[in-house]
């Protein structure tokens, strides 16, 4: 296989930072995050608690210096099951310190039946049993507790002024960078998919990246080569999608099927970033007009209580209580995660909307024929282009390793840590922050 042209050219922004701020108007504090993962926890809030009976052993685990895909491994090879047994609710960041609940489908068998889970970044913190298996959404939010070190602890009375307006008007829901990966382009792989281009799709993976030459720069060449499994061989164990790929293509796959290959959540994970980059860019465009927290006529807003949206006339927009639901947080405006069955906005809403796939050369026929005829189809839905953010602490401080400013506050499942501490920090370049969601 020989590229036509190296990953990166012509490479659409990924809207990983932001055009614009929901608090322009307040200065920034600065400062680093990420210097230990003592200075970033995050306690999962759960949507239920476990019954007591069932198949499914539910563990509440602390992980250190682990990434999720990390932890289940780990969890499965302790309790001898395949990954597809082991559930979590949420992703959390490998630079962290983070709580959050797994469960085990064990049929037949009790926690009695297996010894304790010992492991230098991972501990147990209790154990029960439930009925069914935890998946990706069963969770309320997540609680964060956030260190910013090399500020002046008096900018405390900033960092509270920017939390205390968030809570106010809402966190702009931006999908955090962490979602489109360490080279910043899974959502150009996904958008290859779509448009049913598996060549640039494999060579986005695996091709060398202008932006980031630095990362396994050897493999990458040796892929350009052809020379696959060498290839696999100077990857670290972590790249397991990189190396499934290459390993289909050394025995003579074509790119699509050794895309293929790949679990389905890896393949949903890429079309996901692209439909992720396309609302960050719609969530720009509402910020800068001053409009991520009003709704317009030919909005679609959406309920947060239970995710359903609803067109806005001209009499929904006008009516009184549609500013009180607005201002209680119970609906927002909503942004596109484009695929099949999500509620289209109408006049110049949708067009503005329609005009932020342009620039990927993606079409609304290029996303109907991916569902038609493709493996993981699109799931379009409608995301809050804001969300509430609650129970803010701040305080300043100086410890062993310097000032910082602490920041603590809760968000909902599906929302980025990452866009709160950028209004508090608004760095000046595009700073890699770590999340969760």
């Amino acid at each position: 296989m020989t590229p036509d042209q190296p990953a990166g050219a012509a490479r659409p922004d990924p809207r990983i930072a932001p055009r614009a701020y929901a608090t322009p108007d307040l200065p920034p504090v600065g400062g680093v995050i990420k210097q230990r993962p003592e200075d970033f926890l995050v306690d999962e809030i759960p949507l239920y608690q476990p019954s007591g009976q069932g198949e499914h052993i539910y563990l509440l685990v602390q992980k250190r210096g682990l990434s999720t895909m990390d932890m289940v491994n780990i969890v499965a090879r302790h309790f001898k099951v395949s990954r597809g047994a082991v559930g979590y609710a949420g992703l959390k960041d490998k630079h962290a310190i983070t709580r959050q609940v797994v469960s085990v489908h064990v049929p037949g068998k009790k926690l009695d039946d297996f010894p304790m889970l010992q492991h230098d970044q991972l501990s147990v913190l209790w154990t029960d049993m439930h009925a069914n298996k935890l998946r990706p959404g069963h969770l309320k939010g997540n609680r964060f507790s956030i260190r910013i070190r090399d500020v002046k602890p008096t900018d405390v009375v900033i960092a509270n002024k920017v939390l205390q307006r968030l809570v106010t008007t809402g966190v702009p829901n931006r999908v955090g960078e962490q979602r489109f990966g360490m080279l910043e382009n899974n959502h150009l792989v996904g958008r290859h998919m779509i448009a049913g281009d598996y060549d640039a799709a494999v060579r986005e993976l695996l091709g060398p990246n202008e932006r980031f030459p630095q990362y396994n720069t050897d493999a990458r060449r040796l892929f350009l080569e052809g020379r696959f499994k060498e290839a696999i061989q100077l990857y670290p164990p972590g790249a397991r999608t990189e190396m499934i790929v290459l390993n289909a293509l050394s025995k003579g796959n074509r790119p699509k099927y050794a895309m293929m290959a790949l679990d389905e959540p890896v393949l949903r994970y890429y079309l996901s970033a692209f439909q992720s980059a396309v609302f960050n860019a719609v969530l720009d465009d509402r910020l800068e007009r001053g409009e991520f927290s009003k709704l317009v006529p030919g909005d679609v807003a959406v309920k947060h209580a239970n995710g359903a949206a609803f067109a806005v006339t001209d009499e929904i927009a006008a009516d009184p209580t549609t500013a009180q639901r607005l201002a209680t947080f119970e609906i927002s405006p909503s942004g596109p995660m484009w695929g099949g069955g999500m509620l289209r906005a109408q006049g110049e809403v949708a067009q503005r909307e329609l005009a932020a796939l342009t620039p990927y050369q993606i079409t609304e026929e290029h996303l109907a024929a991916f569902d038609m005829h493709s493996r993981g189809s699109l799931d379009g839905k409608r995301r809050p282009l804001r969300v509430p953010l609650t129970d803010p602490e701040v305080e300043g401080g100086v410890d062993e390793h310097g000032a910082y400013i602490r920041c603590a506050f809760e968000l909902p499942r599906g929302s980025f840590a990452t866009v709160v501490l950028r209004e508090i920090m608004k760095p000046a370049s595009n700073l890699s922050l770590p999340d969760d969601e």
